[in-house]
């Protein structure tokens, strides 16, 4: 398989991580949580590095959902009786997404607090 063919092939494997994502029930709600977000940005008319820092903020948080969810699935795979190692493993990759999703709030706070408030008040 030629260099091109393997990176095509590595892209497609993403694709299907991404779309085996999509059908998990919390990324559903970042998800829905990140078009809130958005729509908000997009009404406010942000500058960009407002939207930046959004967008890693909405980056951090699928990201570690993503992690979390390959964590469990694979967990469930090597473990699928009740372990307290893989319970720990569990909840542990739980916790980076609870708090990447804290820290995405904490930006949205800080993007959003000052423009909502002269929104408020005009």
């Amino acid at each position: 398989m030629s260099w091109l063919a393997e990176r095509a092939a590595s892209f497609g494997f993403a694709l299907r991580g991404l779309a085996a994502l999509a059908r998990e029930p919390n990324a559903k709600i970042h998800a829905v949580a990140a078009l809130a977000v958005v729509v908000l940005a997009a009404l406010l008319e942000l500058g960009r590095r407002d939207w930046a820092l959004l967008a890693l903020a909405i980056g951090l948080v699928l990201a570690a959902e993503a992690v979390n969810t390959a964590l469990e699935a694979l967990a469930d795979h090597v473990a699928p009786g009740a372990h307290p190692l893989v319970a720990r493993a569990k909840d542990v990759a739980a916790a980076g997404v609870l708090i990447a999703a804290l820290a995405a709030v904490a930006v949205g706070i800080a993007v959003f607090a000052k423009p909502l408030l002269a929104r408020l008040v005009s």
